[in-house]
């Protein structure tokens, strides 16, 4: 079955025959519509203030996993999907690997505090933690972030379901070489 909607060329010819009026036009309406067309220009416009975009998307996991009044829904899907728009309306590596490292931070504090979770739960912050370190490795961040994935290491000692191991391992493989 043929994918229905518009495509990449047909936005093109439209945005060929739009003036300069109209394109700077329909941006602001974007701009003033979207959040997260807001968060990516933000990003272009100020990268040295990439703090008020972080914190937007860091408030979004936080209030999953650890809200500021009774217990979170901890819904990975809302927590992965702040992820996945920081990544989206970013280009800054550094930040990024920040936000993946605080889901699986807060992650972590969530269960030390209320508990034993499922394992697509600890699969979730596994992978999440893979793919940080991944990401930190590639980009030659390991100064920055080294200590800090030691830290959720050690703050796992006392979780279940293997995910310990396997943030060791990942740990391991990556930083003690």
């Amino acid at each position: 079955m043929a994918k229905k909607g518009l495509s990449i060329g047909a936005l093109k010819r439209y945005l060929k025959v739009r003036s300069r009026e109209e394109l700077v036009h329909d941006i602001v309406d974007l701009f003033t519509r979207l959040d997260v067309v807001r968060d990516y220009y933000h990003t272009r416009l100020t990268p040295e203030d990439d703090a008020v975009v972080i914190d937007k998307y860091k408030a979004i996991i936080k209030n999953e996993f650890l809200p500021a009044r009774g217990l979170g829904e901890m819904r990975l899907s809302v927590a992965r999907k702040a992820v996945a728009e920081y990544r989206r309306v970013s280009r800054s590596k550094t930040s990024l690997a920040d936000l993946m490292l605080y889901y699986v931070e807060v992650g972590i504090e969530c269960t030390n505090t209320y508990g034993d979770m499922n394992e697509r739960f600890y699969e979730s912050l596994g992978n999440m933690y893979k793919w940080a370190v991944k990401l930190i490795v590639e980009n030659e961040l390991e100064e920055l972030y080294e200590r800090r994935c030691r830290r959720m290491v050690d703050a796992t000692s006392e979780i279940g379901w293997g995910f310990h191991d396997w943030l060791r391992e990942i740990y391991e493989e990556n930083f003690e070489r």
